[in-house]
């Protein structure tokens, strides 16, 4: 199964949704709309791919996104917690967690579509400014750790898990482990070497931990 390329406008158009008016920001206490979160989250995507974070602000959301400002604050406590919203539903929506019988099978499916969508420039350009605002204000570093890092941790561990109960796994190797050197290396590569990630890296961790480095995987 074939995993499809997704540009950033091409996304941002598959999440603008026509306008509600049982949404309007008027109405106080109503329940966050999914279709006004979606505009804002598509709205800042795009911001960032034209413009980069540096740039980014929520008055400028809110111009893009036809959402209020004061909606957004009350939704989000900064422009960085917007962002995180937007790749981690981005991440949610474009990484499946396949169930093909074989660690092997179901590591391949999820590192190769999880290293193609950071190749790509904005993305690996949003995962670092993300990752040096966590650095510098602790209480987004607590968010970026909950709402994404460990949120991406979850889903590669339940294909570790499910290998480790098909007794695939060394039992001298934690699921722990196996999940930091997938995501080690995706993060040393973003922030350290800025060396090429994508499929053929995917490919490389494939072999190692789930060929025990005999070859090299097919990722579709």
């Amino acid at each position: 199964m074939s995993v499809p390329h997704f540009e950033p406008v091409r996304l941002v158009s598959k999440w603008t949704l026509p306008s509600d008016p049982m949404t309007d920001q008027s109405r106080p206490g109503r329940k966050r709309s999914e279709q006004s979160r979606l505009a804002i989250l598509a709205a800042t995507l795009d911001l960032v791919a034209e413009a980069g974070y540096g740039t980014l602000t929520v008055e400028g959301i809110a111009a893009r996104s036809g959402v209020g400002k004061q909606t957004i604050y009350r939704w989000w406590p900064s422009k960085a917690d917007v962002l995180l919203d937007a790749l981690a539903t981005k991440a949610d929506l474009f990484v499946p967690i396949p169930d093909e019988g074989t660690f092997r099978a179901d590591l391949a499916g999820f590192l190769g579509s999880t290293f193609e969508l950071g190749e790509k420039a904005q993305v690996a350009d949003t995962l670092r400014a993300l990752m040096a605002q966590a650095q510098i204000d602790p209480d987004f570093g607590k968010r970026f750790r909950e709402d994404f890092l460990n949120r991406r941790r979850e889903a590669l561990g339940t294909i570790v898990e499910r290998a480790r109960e098909r007794d695939e796994l060394p039992a001298e190797v934690s699921s722990r482990t196996v999940i930091d050197v997938v995501f080690g290396t995706l993060w040393y590569r973003l922030l350290a070497t800025r060396e090429p990630i994508g499929r053929d890296l995917a490919g490389e961790l494939v072999a190692l931990l789930a060929d025990h480095g005999a070859s090299t995987a097919e990722i579709r």
